[in-house]
């Protein structure tokens, strides 16, 4: 299999900064060199919490769309995240499969794109930023034109990922 580019959304508002990091070491060690966008911080969605960074990051995957998702999961497993957790709560890390390359998928254990693409701005603006020429699978149109065209007022704030002290900037 050709490798293929893997789109994830990472947010956290639990120790933010220290969660992010230790996400993004994680998949750079599992998955070599990433692209990675800046913070964005939005309100939580679905419940009252502390606000949460998100950013965007790719990286060149081998691996096809199920077993990628499942080494996600398995990843927030091993991080922190309890196997039983409610989808409206605080986390520490949260990884969003967004996309891998043009691929669709509509099945009971996966969606590609994730829908939260074009519902959210927390999970476009960021993908935007990293793939601001890239269509979108289904709609065909460049997160960049997506973004632009944006009906809600912004909800984000950008701040550059030198703010985590990354040694990944």
């Amino acid at each position: 299999m050709a490798g293929l580019t893997a789109f994830l959304g990472l947010g956290s508002n639990l120790r933010r900064e220290s969660s992010l990091l230790l996400g993004l070491d994680y998949l750079q060690r599992m998955f070599g060199p990433l692209v990675v966008s800046s913070l964005y911080e939005s309100s939580a969605v679905g419940y009252q919490g502390p606000p949460y960074y998100n950013l965007a990051l790719s990286f060149t995957c081998e691996l096809d769309a199920f077993t990628l998702a499942r080494r996600l999961r398995q990843i927030e497993f091993t991080l922190g995240r309890p196997v039983h957790s409610a989808k409206f709560t605080p986390r520490a890390l949260d990884i969003d499969f967004l996309m891998l390359g043009h691929t669709v998928i509509s099945s009971k254990e996966l969606t590609l794109p994730r829908t939260d693409i074009l519902s959210q701005e927390f999970v476009l603006a960021p993908l935007a930023e990293i793939a601001p020429d890239i269509p979108h699978p289904v709609r065909q149109r460049c997160f960049a034109e997506l973004l632009r065209d944006w009906p809600y007022p912004s909800i984000c704030q950008c701040y550059p990922l030198t703010k985590l002290s990354s040694p990944l900037a």
